[in-house]
């Protein structure tokens, strides 16, 4: 579609008057940034925002409890994983938009377009620049190497990152090659899973071990730090982009759908039909160190700019969460906790 006329698409999301004045959010993203990303909507649309933050889990039960007099009308939550479970649960409505489906590349709308993909994150690989050559490295199935025994950090097995990073991998490898790999990664574990990214991140810094796994945005953001110990994380440490020569870096997202009973259907819409816009993508970008999935969308990030290019994994979303009950009964044969 020409630049001109995809304009003119995402202009008009903002132009055809609804009945409904205001949008119940219900959200799990605890980022300061967004404060800015909310405004604009009620700024570009008129529409006042009530919001609701808790934890993802609290927020579906919240919803399920509230059944048809829930005034939740937008659920936003981050990974795919979570959001493929609140479609199983039957609390999203599939939703038919023309912007959406021309703004939003086909990987990043589930199959039944019940929920989207508005920002992703890329599960990279973070090496001691002093341990390890990164050549030794290169894709996720290195991680299962036994030359990197005793050397890898890790999360939880049982934390949705890590279960949506094997659902890609059933996906690519099939169960038998993916369950080989997670038990390889147990066995080469320098220490018992704990914490989050940050901690894996600094753990390779210090040396506790030689590589670890991560979301991206967690590394930019100490990218971005002021503080002397931050950047001598940094410093000691390097990323890679894992799976370049095959399918690509795992991509999750920060994503939303609306909700079933949606008292407000159509500004719930226009909600989403907002998270595509140039301003809201850059939000992403430029508040919270995400990837914008509208590749048309500026992006003034110096972090994510010098880590340069990468070819991202294109899988659908919808598999990270078909996958997912399969990924958490291998983790669990494996010892994965």
């Amino acid at each position: 579609m020409r630049p001109i006329v995809l304009s003119l698409l995402v202009a008009s999301l903002f132009s055809a008057p609804i009945a409904a004045q205001e949008l119940n959010l219900y959200s799990s993203r605890h980022y300061q940034t967004d404060e800015a990303l909310y405004g604009g909507f009620t700024k570009a649309t008129g529409i006042k925002l009530n919001r609701i933050e808790a934890g993802e889990n609290p927020l579906i039960e919240r919803i399920r409890n509230e059944g048809a007099s829930s005034p939740a009308d937008v659920l936003i939550t981050v990974d795919a994983g979570r959001l493929w479970r609140v479609e199983q649960l039957g609390l999203f409505q599939p939703i038919e938009s023309k912007v959406l489906a021309e703004l939003l590349p086909a990987h990043m709308r589930a199959a039944n377009n019940q929920w989207f993909g508005f920002s992703a994150r890329a599960r990279v690989i973070i090496y001691n620049k002093s341990a390890i050559n990164p050549a030794e490295v290169q894709n996720y199935e290195d991680l299962a190497s036994p030359k990197l025994k005793g050397k890898v950090c890790t999360r939880s097995g049982s934390h949705i990152y890590n279960l949506s990073l094997m659902s890609a991998l059933i996906e690519h490898l099939g169960e038998a090659k993916a369950e080989q790999w997670a038990k390889g990664v147990v066995d080469n574990l320098a220490r018992a899973p704990k914490g989050g990214d940050t901690d894996q991140i600094r753990a390779v810094a210090a040396g506790e071990c030689a590589v670890a796994i991560s979301n991206s945005y967690y590394y930019a953001r100490l990218m971005k730090s002021d503080k002397p110990e931050d950047k001598k994380v940094v410093a000691a440490t390097g990323l890679i982009w894992p799976n370049q020569k095959s399918f690509g870096t795992h991509m999750n997202v920060s994503g939303a759908g609306v909700i079933k009973t949606a008292p407000n259907k159509a500004a719930a819409i226009r909600f989403l039909e907002y998270l595509s816009s140039d301003n809201a993508q850059t939000y992403f970008a430029n508040g919270n160190n995400e990837w914008p999935v509208v590749k048309s969308a500026p992006v003034d990030n110096a972090a994510l700019a010098s880590l340069g290019n990468f070819k991202a994994d294109t899988l659908n979303i919808s598999a990270l969460g078909k996958n997912q009950p399969a990924a958490q009964k291998i983790f669990d044969r494996v010892g994965y906790k």
